[in-house]
């Protein structure tokens, strides 16, 4: 693998042949996934050298984590967000008045604790290739993230089962059984009736994607999932939680402790994540720029298809 010193000189110009990110400042966090940049001052003025070598070191290490970022506010992330690719605003609940693609999770808010595991929109067809996601009031305690590898969960999988998932296309929807959230409010319900779910998708994805930048074959599912295609909804249960809790297993997964004025970048086709929903009635408010994504490729060819898309009438 390149290194992210290589890369750096390698892309260097003239102007910026001084920049680069020793492996000093890649701070691992986890044996999986994860790593800790350290000495970086992320703008939309970086260097071309700055924004390679973080490109490189997100597809290595999946998700990347950034202390010290107080400086940013949404149009500065966005800027920064745009150097990694073109920005998407959520499908259903739009972007922040004023941002191409600003998402607000306010926890005093409905819908704003993701407290479940899932893979960012997968009830599209070109589900989110980035999320930068910043945060701007963190509680005293609790509101961890947890994010885990899905390249190695599927690495780790037994010869009988990676046939198996190869062969397994699912059906995900943000119509999803709103039920089994855990500590949902009024509010949380009423966010997902009249918003979340304000259009109707479901897509089929095959459940083992090819990552179109590593090549790495990686498992696609998360809370998302209805049911397998050409299966019960009984069946598709039993796999889909085999599969799941390869994905969720400790020792694939990597937690984060926020503090205000943090960025985590993530490869959103390589890891699911969970917002850990331990601070009680304490406000959490987290911010998220989203790089735009291709459609999915199977190990065999063939790429996700959107069935459905239907608004609700108001």
């Amino acid at each position: 693998m390149t290194t992210a010193t290589s890369i750096a000189r390698k892309a260097a110009t003239p102007s910026t042949t001084d920049f680069f990110i020793p492996e000093a400042d890649v701070v691992r966090r986890a044996g999986r996934l994860g790593a800790e940049i350290k000495n970086v001052r992320l703008s939309g003025d970086l260097p071309l050298a700055a924004i390679d070598a973080i490109h490189d070191l997100l597809l290595r290490h999946k998700v990347i984590f950034f202390r010290g970022q107080e400086h940013l506010d949404d149009a500065e992330q966005e800027r920064f967000a745009r150097r990694l690719g073109n920005l998407v605003p959520h499908p259903t609940i739009g972007a922040l008045k004023g941002t191409a693609s600003i998402l607000e999770l306010d926890a005093s808010r409905g819908g704003g604790r993701a407290d479940q595991w899932h893979t960012d929109v997968t009830f599209v067809d070109a589900h989110p290739k980035f999320s930068i996601l910043r945060g701007v009031v963190i509680p005293e305690f609790g509101g961890d993230t947890v994010f885990a590898n899905t390249s190695a969960a599927y690495e780790e999988l037994p010869d009988a089962l990676k046939l198996l998932a190869n062969n397994l296309w699912a059906v995900h929807s943000n119509a999803y059984d709103y039920a089994v959230k855990p500590r949902a409010t009024d509010a949380d319900r009423k966010h997902f009736e009249e918003v979340f779910t304000g259009t109707v998708y479901e897509t089929e994805h095959p459940v083992v994607q090819i990552h179109p930048e590593t090549g790495e074959p990686a498992l696609l599912l998360g809370n998302f999932v209805q049911r397998f295609v050409g299966l019960t909804k009984n069946d598709s249960q039993k796999l889909f939680d085999l599969f799941q809790a390869r994905i969720t297993a400790p020792e694939n997964t990597v937690r984060w402790s926020w503090t205000a004025g943090d960025v985590v970048i993530w490869d959103n086709r390589a890891t699911q994540h969970y917002a850990v929903n331990d601070y009680s009635d304490q406000k959490r408010v987290v911010r998220r720029a989203t790089v735009d994504g291709d459609v999915p490729r199977s190990v065999d060819g063939r790429h996700s298809i959107l069935r459905k898309k239907v608004t609700k009438a108001a």
